[in-house]
């Protein structure tokens, strides 16, 4: 009889371990598939942020070419000249109209 007590208690011990791997192994997982989610998500999140990076490096190079030329006396003649409708001198300006 006490061979059976000790198989009994044995099988249960052994029930008990497996469920407590088993518990662990879902812990882990579930770890893992939270990291694996979050890597996900930050990867998303760096393509968005590098496609606004861009966009900015085109605005700011825009902006840059602009305040070069704004620089030069003669672009902001023609520039106002062309845009505002200022004249030189004793010039004339004239609408035409448009399509």
């Amino acid at each position: 009889m006490a061979k059976k007590a000790k198989k009994k208690k044995n099988s249960i011990i052994s029930k008990l371990i497996s469920i407590v791997l088993i518990v662990a192994a879902i812990m882990i997982l579930t770890g893992v598939l939270e990291k694996i989610y979050k890597m996900f998500t930050l990867q998303q999140q760096a393509k968005v942020v590098e496609a606004e990076l861009e966009a900015l490096r085109d605005e700011n190079a825009s902006l840059i070419s602009t305040k070069e030329k704004l620089e030069d006396p003669e672009y902001v003649q023609t520039y106002a000249r062309g845009e505002y409708m200022f004249s030189k001198g004793d010039e004339k300006v004239f609408y035409l109209p448009g399509d």
